[in-house]
C-alpha cells in the first residue's frame, strides 16, 4: 500500500468507518460529538410549490473530515417525484466545507447492499449551475433540481466528494443510519459517477454530509416529520431493511390516494433529549433546523423524553416537559404545522429505570394525553407496553435491553398514528 493510500485509509478509520479488505474488515473508531445548535441557514428554495421532502436525517455528530474521498450514502425514499434536490450539510463544521461533486442515482436492488447504480440512472447535481460548492460552517445548502424519476419506496445513492487540501473542518454525520453506505477513499471526484461501484472499497454505518432529499411531485400534499430519539432513529430495527417506525408509517401512507400520501422525514437521533443537549442538540434546540426548515412540512410527531428521565442530569419535573411541549407547539403553529404528541414508552428492567423515573414518566404521559397541549395524541406507551406489567415493554416487542423495540414493536408504533391527525386543521388556541 502506498503512503498516500495508507493515509487516506487511516482517515477513513478515524471517521468511524470500516475498511474492506480481501480477508475481512478492520475495526472501527468513533468520532466525538460536538454540542450546540447552529442555525442551518438553508440556502435554496426550501418551500417551492410541488416540492416535498422524501427523506431526511438529523445531523448528530462531528467526525474527522475525509479529504479526497467520495461518500456514497444510501437513502430510502418515502414518496416519489419527477426530480430531486439534495440538502448538503456542514452543520457541525468549524470551517467552510468544499464539495467537489455530487451525484444521485438509483441503487441496484438486492442483498447484500451494493454500491452499484441502476444503469442509466446516474445524474450529476449542481449548485446554481456549478458542480462544486463551498458550504459555510454551520449551514446547509440545497442543490439545483436534478432530473431523475424517483420512485416511492426506493433506495437512492447520493454520493459526495470532498477534495483534498481543504480546511481541516469536521465532517457532519448522522451516526446511526441502520443503512450500509460506501466510501471510495482514493477514487477522486470521478468516483462519484462510478455506476459499477468498484471504487467503493469501504463501508460505513453513518450518513455523511447529507441531511435531506426533496422530490418534485405536484400531487404530493407535503410531508410529516418524526422528531425523536433512538426509537425514531431505528435502534433495534433490522439493518438495511427500512423498518424504522417512520418507514413503516410511510408504507401506511403509501396505501392512500396520491393526493393524501405525505412524505415522511426522520428527525430521530439516538441518545437525543428534549430538554437538554445530549447526543446532538436537544430536540427543542434543533426544532427549527430539523423540522421547520424541511420542505412542505404539514405535521410533526414528537416522541422523545426517555433520555431526559434517565439521563445525567435526570429531568423528572413534569412541568418542564409541559413547558417544552407548549413551546414546540407554539413554534409549529406559527408556521401552520400540526403537532402530534407521542407518549413515552416504558423502560422498566433497563439499568436506567427507577421507581421515581417511572412515576415521572407516567405523569408526563398523563399530561400528553389529557393536557390539551397537542393537536392530536399518539399513545405509543399503550401500544407497546405489557398489559400485565405496564412499566415494561411487551416481551414480543423488546429487543432484550428493555428500552428499544424490534421490528414488530416499531411496526406497532407506526400503526398507532392516526393518519387523519396529520392533515386536519390545527386545534384553536394551542
Amino acid at each position: 500500500m502506498t503512503t498516500s493510500r495508507r493515509l487516506l485509509c487511516t482517515l477513513v478509520a478515524a471517521a468511524g468507518l470500516t475498511l474492506l479488505t480481501p480477508t475481512g474488515t478492520l475495526s472501527t473508531t468513533a468520532g466525538a460529538p460536538r454540542s450546540g445548535a447552529p442555525n442551518p441557514g438553508v440556502t435554496g428554495a426550501a418551500h417551492d410549490r410541488g416540492w416535498t421532502g422524501t427523506w431526511a436525517a438529523a445531523p448528530s455528530h462531528a467526525v474527522p473530515a475525509l479529504p479526497g474521498s467520495s461518500v456514497r450514502n444510501v437513502v430510502h425514499t418515502s414518496v416519489g417525484g419527477q426530480a430531486a434536490r439534495i440538502r448538503v450539510t456542514n452543520r457541525f463544521g468549524t470551517a467552510p466545507l468544499r464539495i467537489g461533486a455530487v451525484t444521485v442515482a438509483l441503487q441496484l436492488p438486492g442483498r447484500p447492499a451494493s454500491p452499484g447504480a441502476v444503469p442509466g440512472s446516474m445524474r450529476r447535481a449542481t449548485f446554481r449551475g456549478a458542480t462544486a460548492v463551498t458550504v459555510p460552517a454551520g449551514r446547509d445548502l440545497v442543490t439545483d433540481p436534478v432530473p431523475l424519476e424517483v420512485p416511492a419506496g426506493a433506495n437512492l445513492l447520493v454520493t459526495l466528494h470532498t477534495p483534498p487540501g481543504g480546511p481541516d473542518s469536521p465532517a457532519t454525520q448522522h451516526r446511526t443510519a441502520r443503512q450500509t453506505g460506501f466510501i471510495a477513499p482514493c477514487g477522486g471526484s470521478t468516483a462519484t459517477a462510478d455506476e459499477s461501484g468498484t471504487d467503493y472499497t469501504a463501508v460505513t454505518g453513518s450518513w455523511h454530509y447529507l441531511t435531506g432529499v426533496d422530490v418534485l411531485g405536484p400531487r404530493t400534499p407535503g410531508s410529516v416529520v418524526a422528531l425523536g430519539d433512538s426509537l425514531t432513529d431505528g435502534t433495534g430495527s433490522t439493518a438495511d431493511a427500512n423498518r424504522r417506525w417512520p418507514d413503516r408509517l410511510a408504507a401506511r401512507l403509501a396505501e392512500l390516494p396520491p393526493t393524501e400520501r405525505l412524505g415522511v422525514l426522520n428527525a430521530g437521533i439516538a441518545g437525543n433529549r428534549l430538554l437538554l443537549d445530549g447526543t446532538g442538540p436537544s430536540a427543542r434546540a434543533r426544532f427549527d433546523a430539523d423540522v421547520l426548515s424541511r420542505t412542505g412540512v404539514r405535521a410533526v410527531i414528537v416522541l422523545i423524553g426517555v433520555n431526559d428521565l434517565k439521563g445525567v442530569p435526570e429531568q423528572t419535573d413534569p412541568a418542564a416537559f409541559r413547558a417544552a411541549h407548549r413551546e414546540i407547539v407554539r413554534r409549529a403553529h406559527a408556521r401552520g404545522v400540526r403537532v402530534v404528541g407521542g407518549t413515552i414508552a416504558p423502560f422498566a428492567g433497563h439499568p436506567g429505570h427507577t421507581e421515581a423515573r417511572e412515576s415521572a414518566r407516567r405523569s408526563v404521559n398523563h399530561l400528553i394525553r389529557t393536557g390539551g397541549i397537542f393537536d392530536a395524541v399518539a399513545d405509543f406507551d399503550a401500544a407497546v407496553r405489557d398489559p400485565e406489567h405496564p412499566g415494561r415493554l411487551l416481551p414480543a416487542y423488546d429487543t432484550g435491553d428493555h428500552l428499544h423495540l424490534n421490528d414488530a414493536g416499531l411496526q406497532a408504533l407506526a400503526d398507532t398514528v392516526d393518519l387523519r391527525a396529520l392533515t386536519g386543521p390545527r386545534a384553536p388556541g394551542r
